[in-house]
């Protein structure tokens, strides 16, 4: 009895305890509310301020888009200066700026690059924001959580880019969703985002929940269960932070229903899909097909009239060791004679590339559009493209009861 009593008593004694604290932890969480109020509004004003300032001395608004890779040669690259071509010729009395993350380079030489790789020239010339912290957002600097720290990294080059030039307009053309709620609620901007590819989607956490190992899923994760229960956690918890961020967007443009929904001559020459030379990409099946493509050949003239083209865009060393490891990967297979490799070559060449083709190759899964694809059709050749994302859904689709490509799972 006397335990009872005295386990009661200590009962108790936590209960008053931790009534005591409530309401000092209840004053401490809303002075801190308080704070955060105001260091918010406080900011918000300071960076109306120096809108108000720039619109002052420029009398015109101005649109931004933030595209920290805006000199690489992909496909979001395509859609960035195709974008304020469009822009820039509809309206006049509004000016543009580009943050970017390239360093070493002028805006001269980026608008030229453009002109050489897309054949896109602008109208008029548009103000480049030089940022000095891209590496925040580099996937090398985060082996493990890459999304999450991409993203994270991503609010801080938000900040550093706001912190630069405040925009009237601010549009993410490369999918840094995390940085809206930074230019819409600090900055007072109306936001636009464009979706060239989903951060995660509902494909992925697919992925992860099968076990199925891919390049963003090692094998490692995908073998134990463990680990990919925790994986699904991980990923659906950061999709429902990615889909709160992406609501802060005014509007929202996709290119393609896949992104919509979560969101001739003598040789023959297998074309592969244009651009980067990225992980997702998967050149290495590229290769491994047309190995057995050689394969059932033989010796004889029809093998050695069959070439392997491969052409894309080196952003950085990550890319360029990419492609050290596919030749290395020919060799190793014995078709490095076979293979071509052409990198960050201009529109011209690509045009005569594309002409000189007999079949268009696309591996990547999910592909978001696939650019590339829509470029080898357009050239003549015949295109074999992955039966997934946008390829499956609005390229590779039947016309008027014709087929216009061949898909492969």
């Amino acid at each position: 009895m006397a335990a009872h009593d005295h386990l009661s008593l200590c009962l108790c004694d936590l209960i008053r305890l931790l009534w005591s604290l409530l309401l000092p932890c209840l004053y401490l969480c809303l002075l801190l509310t308080a704070i955060l109020v105001l260091l918010v509004t406080g900011l918000r004003m300071w960076l109306q301020r120096a809108r108000s300032a720039r619109r002052a001395r420029e009398n015109c608004p101005t649109v931004a888009f933030f595209h920290p890779y805006c000199n690489a040669g992909g496909g979001g690259e395509r859609v960035l200066w195709c974008a304020l071509r469009a822009l820039q010729n509809r309206y006049q009395d509004v000016s543009f700026v580009v943050y970017t993350g390239d360093q070493g380079v002028t805006g001269e030489q980026i608008v030229d690059g453009a002109r050489r790789r897309f054949d896109i020239r602008l109208p008029r010339p548009v103000t480049f924001v030089f940022l000095k912290h891209r590496l925040l957002v580099e996937a090398a600097v985060y082996p493990h959580f890459t999304l999450l720290g991409q993203s994270v990294g991503s609010i801080f080059l938000g900040w550093e880019a706001l912190t630069e030039f405040v925009p009237d307009v601010y549009l993410d053309s490369m999918g840094y969703a995390f940085t809206l709620p930074l230019f819409r609620y600090l900055g007072g901007c109306r936001v636009g985002s464009y979706v060239h590819y989903p951060t995660v989607s509902t494909d992925m956490l697919a992925v992860v929940r099968e076990r199925n190992p891919r390049f963003n899923h090692a094998d490692f994760i995908s073998s134990n269960p463990v680990l990919s229960a925790l994986k699904v956690v991980y990923y659906c918890a950061f999709a429902l932070l990615y889909g709160l961020a992406g609501s802060c967007s005014h509007v929202v443009m996709v290119n393609s229903t896949w992104t919509l929904g979560p969101h001739p001559g003598a040789v023959a020459r297998a074309q592969p899909h244009l651009r980067g030379f990225r992980p997702e990409k998967d050149h290495r099946l590229q290769v491994r097909s047309f190995r057995k493509l050689l394969d059932r050949k033989g010796a004889g003239p029809e093998r050695e009239a069959l070439t392997l083209v491969l052409i894309g865009g080196c952003r950085n060393e990550e890319d360029e060791e990419r492609v050290l490891m596919l030749r290395g990967l020919c060799q190793e297979l014995g078709v490095a004679d076979r293979v071509e490799f052409k990198l960050n070559i201009p529109f011209e060449e690509l045009k005569r590339e594309l002409t000189g083709a007999t079949i268009g190759l696309h591996t990547m899964w999910n592909e978001h559009f696939g650019i590339g694809v829509v470029e080898c059709m357009a050239a003549g050749a015949v295109i074999l493209a992955h039966k997934s994302g946008g390829p499956k859904l609005d390229i590779v689709v039947p016309h008027d009861g014709h087929p216009t490509g061949f898909l492969a799972g």
